[in-house]
C-alpha cells in the first residue's frame, strides 16, 4: 500500500501537463462563479432600491447575511472536506450555491432573497477553502505557487464581468437574471466536475493507499510517466514518518500546529482588513476629500487596474522570492505606500499611490489565501486549518467597516491608513519571525517540519521533487 509520503513524491515529480491545466480550469470555473456572485450584490441592490423592492436597511441585512453565510461555509467546508474528502466537499458546496442562486432568481420578496443569500453564502465561503486546498494537493511543488496565483488572477477578473453584465442586463431585463446566470453557470461546472478525482494525498492520509495509487497511476499515464518507474523511485526515498492523525479540530491548537494556525489566521485577518479598509472604501474617501463622484469613480477604476498587475507580479515571484518572504516584503512595501498616501496632493499622485497599494494587496492575496495558508497544514487538517483561518478572517471583515468609519470620522484618511499600515507591519513581523518557507517544498516535508521530524531540509526536499 502506498504511503502518504510516497504518493506525494510521485505527484511532485510529475511534469507539468494538460492534466494539471484542466484541473486548474475546473477549480477556477467554480470559484469564478462564486466570486461573480459576490460582486453582483452592488448592482442588484441598487436596482432593488430604484424599483422600490428594498430599503437601505434590508440591503444592509443582505450584505450582512452574505458574510455570515461565508463564515459558516468556511467552517463547514473544513470539517466536511477533511472528514469526507475534497471531492464530496467541492461538489456539495457548489451544488448548494448553484441551487440557492436559482432560487434567489425566483425569490418572491426581498425577505426570501435574503434567506437564499444566506444559503448562497455558505456555498461561497466553502468554495474558496476547498478550491485552493484541493489545487495545492495536485500540483507539483515547483509549480504550486504559480498555479495558486493564476487561480487568484482568474477569480479576480470576475469583478469586471459582473460589473459589465450588470450594466448590460439589469436595466433591460431586471436583477433576477444576474442570479440565474450565476446559478446556471455553477450547476454546469458542478456537472463537469463529476469527472474530477478524489485527492490522492487525502486518500493516503485516510489509509486508503490502494485507491490513491490507482488515481496517481492514471494521472501519471495522462502525463506520459511510467508508473512502475515512479513507484520504484518513490521507494528509494528516505522513509518519513506519517504526520496523519485523527484529524481533530483541536489538533490545530496543539503544540505541533499552534504556531501554523496563528500564522494562517494572521495573514487572512490582515488580508481582509486591508482589502476592505482600502479597496471597498476608496471611492468614499475620494468623495470626502473633495473629488466629484464622477472623478472619484474614474480614479478608482485606474487604481483597481493594479489588481491583475499584482497577481501577475505574484506569479513571477512565487517560486523565486517564496511565499513567506513575499508576504513580508510586500507587507513592508504596501505599508510604505500607505504612509505616503496621506501626503499626496495631486490627482496623479493619489491615483499612482492607490494603484500601487491595490497592486500590493493583490500580491498579498495571491501569496496568502491562494497559496500559503493551504500549505501550512498537513493533509488530514488542511481544510480545517484553512477553514478556521478563513472563518476568523471573515468574522473580522464584518467589524472592519465600522472600525474604518470610526477611524475616518475621528482622524480622516490618516486614521484609516494608520490602521492599514499597523496591520501590515504586524503581519510582516509575525510571518517573518514565525512563518516557515514553503517554496519548492513537498506538502509532506512542510507537515513533517511542523512535527519536528529531523532531516526535512529545503535543499533535500527541492532536490527530491526535481528528480
Amino acid at each position: 500500500m502506498q504511503s502518504e509520503a510516497s504518493i506525494g513524491f510521485r505527484l511532485d515529480r510529475l511534469p507539468l501537463s494538460g492534466y494539471h491545466w484542466r484541473l486548474l480550469g475546473l477549480i477556477a470555473a467554480g470559484m469564478y462563479f462564486d466570486s461573480f456572485d459576490i460582486y453582483i450584490a452592488g448592482t442588484v441592490l441598487a436596482a432593488m432600491i430604484h424599483n422600490g423592492e428594498s430599503t437601505l436597511k434590508l440591503n444592509a441585512m443582505f450584505v450582512s447575511v452574505t458574510f455570515l453565510g461565508m463564515m459558516a461555509g468556511a467552517w463547514l467546508s473544513g470539517l466536511l472536506g477533511d472528514r469526507f474528502g475534497r471531492r464530496f466537499s467541492y461538489q456539495f458546496n457548489l451544488g448548494i450555491y448553484g441551487f440557492a442562486s436559482i432560487a434567489a432568481a425566483l425569490a418572491p420578496s426581498i425577505y426570501w432573497l435574503i434567506f437564499f443569500r444566506l444559503v448562497m453564502g455558505i456555498g461561497m465561503g466553502a468554495e474558496i477553502v476547498v478550491g485552493y486546498g484541493t489545487l495545492s494537493e495536485f500540483i507539483p511543488a515547483r509549480w504550486r505557487g504559480r498555479f495558486g496565483t493564476i487561480l487568484n488572477l482568474v477569480i479576480n477578473t470576475s469583478l469586471f464581468l459582473s460589473t459589465f453584465l450588470g450594466w448590460l442586463i439589469v436595466p433591460q431585463y431586471g436583477w433576477r437574471w444576474m442570479f440565474a446566470i450565476a446559478g446556471c453557470g455553477a450547476l454546469f461546472v458542478w456537472f463537469l466536475r463529476k469527472s474530477m478525482p478524489e485527492s490522492p494525498r487525502w486518500l493516503a492520509a485516510r489509509n486508503r493507499g490502494d485507491e490513491a495509487n490507482q488515481i496517481v497511476s492514471r494521472i501519471e499515464a495522462a502525463c506520459g510517466v511510467d508508473s512502475t518507474t515512479a513507484i520504484a523511485a518513490a521507494a528509494q526515498q528516505p522513509a518519513r514518518a506519517s504526520t496523519a492523525g485523527k484529524g481533530r479540530l483541536a489538533d490545530l491548537f496543539s503544540s505541533r500546529l499552534r504556531i501554523r494556525t496563528i500564522i494562517g489566521i494572521t495573514v487572512l485577518v490582515a488580508l481582509f482588513t486591508v482589502n476592505y479598509a482600502f479597496v471597498s472604501w476608496i471611492p468614499t474617501f475620494l468623495v470626502k476629500q473633495g473629488h466629484s463622484v464622477s472623478n472619484s469613480l474614474g480614479i478608482t477604476a485606474i487604481m483597481f487596474a493594479g489588481g491583475p498587475i499584482g497577481s501577475l507580479i505574484a506569479f513571477a515571484l512565487a517560486e523565486h522570492v517564496g511565499r513567506k518572504w513575499g508576504i513580508v516584503l510586500f507587507s513592508l512595501i504596501c505599508a510604505g505606500f500607505g504612509i505616503a498616501y496621506p501626503f499626496a496632493q495631486s490627482a496623479v499622485a493619489i491615483t499612482a499611490l492607490g494603484f500601487a497599494i491595490t497592486c500590493c494587496i493583490y500580491v498579498l492575496s495571491s501569496f496568502s489565501v491562494a497559496t500559503y495558508v493551504p500549505e501550512l497544514f498537513p493533509t488530514d487538517l488542511r481544510l480545517r486549518g484553512s477553514g478556521v483561518s478563513n472563518t476568523v478572517g471573515r468574522a473580522v471583515s464584518i467589524v472592519v467597516p465600522y472600525v474604518v468609519a470610526a477611524a475616518f470620522t475621528g482622524f480622516g484618511i490618516t486614521g484609516v491608513l494608520t490602521l492599514i499600515v499597523g496591520t501590515l507591519l504586524l503581519q510582516a513581523l509575525i510571518v517573518g519571525v514565525l512563518g516557515p518557507e514553503t517554496r519548492n517544498r513537498s506538502l509532506e516535508a512542510i507537515a513533517a517540519e511542523a512535527a519536528g521530524e529531523p532531516g526535512c531540509t529545503l535543499e533535500h526536499d527541492a532536490a527530491a521533487a526535481a528528480k
